[in-house]
């Protein structure tokens, strides 16, 4: 008895034992989830709530009420359609002056840079210990009529005195360019790192020039890296309204200029609510077209 007892006992300890092992990936899961329901699945719904409601006639600015109007999508994206198109254009753009800067600097970096690599490492990434506005608005200087870079370019012959680039869209473009290029950057970085420099040897072994190797070698194995910098830099500039105000003009405005007016000028929240909620349909669509066409199944 006492022998069948003990198996009871080391039986019931055994069970105890997987079921806490089975409640532990759950339990490790539980803040992220209270975290993504709170933080992202409550407020989406509470934005799509807003987005189909109407303001009855003769209320007060910023009253609303449950009407399901989907209509106020058609009606906010022909209001705002240009705005709505130039966002796309400006990332584009700011996308890929990104990638042209950040990939000579992610091969430097990732193969030339020897023991100055932390250093460079740290520069890449010193622009994110000031605010993002403050250095939008040190760049209206940099870009001024009597800065550096307009005064040396007033230099050449074929330049017209009046050339100016700040308030312009060339300005947000920049501004964009340069925000985002941490983010562009260390994904190349990693990306790159991570090559075998045999690889490289290996080509060369083979009479590949350095131009043959990097287009046959370096930029297929580097390709995860480009696409999650191009993502990272091109969703949050679609976005981006903070660049568009500063650096540009009243006819430079982007989408997000339009959805924070739209909440805190005009207090039109359906409308705010449903070109937000438009944006995010169309980045979700181009995200998903993209990465299925670059066929890349590992993003780091």
């Amino acid at each position: 008895m006492a022998f069948v007892h003990g198996l009871n006992t080391s039986h019931s300890g055994v069970k105890s034992s997987l079921k806490s092992k089975s409640l532990t990936p759950y339990i490790l899961l539980a803040p992220g989830l209270i975290w993504l329901i709170t933080f992202f699945i409550i407020p989406i719904f509470s934005l799509a709530s807003t987005s189909t409601m109407v303001r009855p006639e003769g209320a007060q600015i910023g009253t609303y009420v449950q009407e399901l109007r989907f209509a106020n999508y058609v009606d906010a994206f022909l209001a705002n359609k240009e705005q709505y198109l130039r966002s796309f254009v400006y990332a584009a753009f700011a996308t890929l002056l990104a990638l042209a800067i950040a990939y000579p600097l992610a091969y430097a970096i990732a193969f030339k840079s020897g023991k100055y690599r932390n250093i460079l490492l740290v520069m890449v990434v010193a622009p994110f210990f000031t605010s993002f506005l403050l250095r939008t608005i040190a760049w209206t200087q940099i870009l001024a009529d009597s800065g550096p870079i307009v005064s040396a370019i007033k230099v050449l012959p074929f330049v017209d005195e009046m050339f100016r680039i700040n308030n312009t869209s060339t300005a947000v473009v920049i501004g964009l360019a340069y925000n985002f290029l941490p983010f562009m950057t260390l994904p190349l970085y990693a990306s790159l790192e991570r090559i075998d420099p045999r690889t490289l040897e290996a080509a060369g072994d083979l009479y590949a020039n350095g131009f043959t190797t990097f287009r046959k070698v370096t930029l297929p194995l580097s390709m995860p890296g480009v696409v999650a910098g191009t993502l990272l830099t091109f969703i949050p500039a679609a976005g981006d309204y903070v660049n568009a105000a500063i650096l540009g003009n009243p006819g430079t405005k982007m989408i997000g200029n339009v959805i924070e007016s739209r909440f805190f000028a005009v207090v039109d929240y359906p409308t705010a609510a449903a070109l937000s909620f438009t944006l995010m349909a169309t980045i979700l669509i181009l995200v998903t077209l993209y990465i299925r066409k670059s066929g890349t199944d590992e993003l780091v």
